[in-house]
């Protein structure tokens, strides 16, 4: 493992650790929210859920498009392992430690092939413009995969 992986995985369990306790609330909440809910924000928080039905919540980037939501995350990570097991998420606008900023809407995750991978990019860089290119900068080398989120 190269020395920007390490410090991406380091990265990530930074953030786990400061984590809002409020971000559980999502998996609670009704899903009377909509991707329209999510319109000038810089996070959501997305719900997984683990094998025994446990939700999992994870604030992170997004893009929106064409009332689809999409992110970028590891492939090997367990974000990708629930979803492949279980498509059913919950997503919800969040502050950057994922303290929710309104309801969530249910939805259907799916981890998107490369050929697919220019739409999800360019959804997420519409949102973030110089913060995104400034980070892909320093992750360019770590290996990712984009996933979409279809609102159901």
């Amino acid at each position: 493992m190269g020395v920007i992986e390490r410090l991406a995985k380091a990265s990530d369990r930074f953030y786990d650790r400061m984590r809002s306790g409020d971000a559980a609330s999502v998996a609670t909440a009704e899903p009377t929210g909509s991707v329209d809910d999510l319109e000038g924000r810089e996070y959501c928080v997305l719900v997984s859920y683990r094998k025994n039905g446990q939700p999992i919540p994870s604030p992170l980037w997004f893009g929106v498009a064409d009332g689809k939501v999409y992110f970028q995350t590891s492939p090997d990570g367990f974000k990708v392992k629930r979803i492949r097991n279980n498509p059913d998420v919950l997503v919800a606008p969040c502050t950057t430690r994922g303290k929710p900023l309104g309801p969530p809407f249910a939805g259907k995750a799916r981890v998107l092939d490369d050929s697919e991978a220019a739409v999800a990019e360019q959804a997420i860089k519409s949102n973030y413009g110089l913060g995104r290119r400034i980070y892909t900068a320093f992750s360019g080398r770590v290996p990712n995969v984009y996933v979409e989120v279809t609102p159901t």
